[in-house]
């Protein structure tokens, strides 16, 4: 009997019903994924936050906001992997204990700008409003745009304690003390001072000379 004539096996049948095949490979991935991503959500070194965390002040998160809507995120990533060429340039690699009150996050994923996970202590504020304000100032190779206009357009601060309550809901612990002075305490701040104070902060739980040997409790 020729090969062409004998009877097909299951696994020929399969691969000849093109819905069976989506469905079983469908099913592989799901279980795939589950193996890969359940079992995190009950590891403590990524659900509950690293020793010394705390939510971003009200100008804090205004710097966030601010960080996320003219998309520095698109060319900066806050995620340094552990490997020697990142962080021998970067510091201390990144760990998800520190993201817990990241909503979202903004790991990015392109680097046409540095990593900035450990940015936060580096440089000082007067460097980092001349580096908004024209960054080849500061950096003549840089290619990054100057945002000129944080230094004009100042907050009002309605929202802040709305966004915080919100965050509260998603479990960042914000007191109620903090969400009722949160306008009061960005209320006609520059934009540039909130950028300034979030980028500051960045990384600062875990100092960029933590030596790596050294975990991150």
């Amino acid at each position: 009997m020729s090969d062409h004539n004998k009877p097909d096996t299951l696994h020929g049948k399969i691969e000849k019903n093109i819905a069976v095949m989506m469905v079983l490979i469908l099913l592989v991935i799901s279980i795939g994924a589950l193996v890969e991503i359940v079992p995190l959500a009950f590891q403590k070194d990524v659900t509950e936050p690293v020793k010394g965390l705390r939510p971003l002040t009200a100008l804090e998160l205004e710097g966030r906001d601010i960080y996320i809507r003219e998309g520095c995120n698109v060319c900066h990533s806050q995620m340094i992997r552990p490997f020697r060429a990142e962080t021998e340039r970067y510091g201390h690699y990144s760990v998800a204990g520190e993201f817990v009150y990241d909503h979202p996050f903004v790991w990015g994923s392109k680097r046409t700008g540095p990593d900035l996970a450990r940015v936060g202590g580096r440089y000082s504020d007067e460097w980092h409003r001349a580096h908004l304000y024209n960054p080849r100032d500061v950096v003549p190779e840089s290619v990054m745009p100057a945002y000129r206009w944080l230094f004009e357009n100042t907050l009002d601060g309605k929202h802040t304690g709305d966004k915080m309550h919100a965050l509260r809901v998603v479990g960042v612990p914000y007191t109620d003390a903090d969400i009722a002075g949160a306008e009061a305490a960005v209320a006609g701040k520059p934009e540039v001072e909130a950028m300034v104070a979030y980028l500051q902060h960045l990384g600062t739980v875990i100092p960029r000379n933590t030596p790596i040997s050294k975990q991150a409790q």
